[in-house]
């Protein structure tokens, strides 16, 4: 979380309301946008010197607005310019699968179906911001934009992708599940 909020204000100071709406808008697969796994990131940067805030008033509310410092950018510079490493993928839902057989059975369709349910929604929502990026990426390469600005919003499309890919195949996989289990999917 901490260098997913590194990078998120390299881009632009924003307050923690502004990171949590960010987070839910296409990151939310990466880390959880809870506000309280927010603050434990914000609070172990501010000890670290990675970041700073400053209170600001918008529309008569005082808030703070969070920034990157110099040894934060460093932080984060050393980070995403290392190779990706493989952190082992997690799928809590998994768990649910694998116990699934001491659940009631006329209960097991129906909790599958609500969870591709949920799956559609969420691919829907992210599907969305991929094509809305991507035709981003067709106008900065017809308006000449920045080479530095195309590269974020092409890596950041990509990483959107995955997520959107991911969530397909979850979505067949247990739609699979279901026809396996001799039952339609509807």
């Amino acid at each position: 979380m901490d260098k997913l909020i590194l990078g998120l204000l390299v881009l632009s100071s924003r307050t923690i309301y502004e990171l949590r709406s960010r987070i839910d808008k296409g990151l939310s697969m990466m880390y959880s946008s809870s506000t309280g796994s927010i603050q434990a990131a914000l609070r172990s940067l501010l000890l670290h010197g990675s970041i700073d805030y400053e209170e600001v008033v918008e529309n008569g509310k005082k808030k703070k607005k969070y920034f990157i410092t110099p040894k934060g950018r460093q932080v984060f510079e050393e980070w995403v310019n290392h190779p990706v490493e493989e952190s082992g993928m997690k799928c809590p839902e998994l768990a649910k699968i694998y116990f699934m057989g001491m659940s009631r059975a006329e209960n097991r369709p129906d909790n599958i179906r609500k969870y591709i349910e949920e799956l559609n929604k969420r691919y829907e929502a992210l599907n969305l911001i991929c094509l809305e990026a991507e035709k981003m990426i067709q106008e900065s390469f017809s308006k000449n934009t920045d080479q530095s600005v195309r590269d974020i919003v092409f890596f950041q499309t990509a990483s959107a992708r995955f997520g959107r890919d991911i969530l397909l195949f979850t979505k067949q996989w247990f739609e699979k599940l279901l026809n396996e289990m001799g039952i339609s999917n509807e």
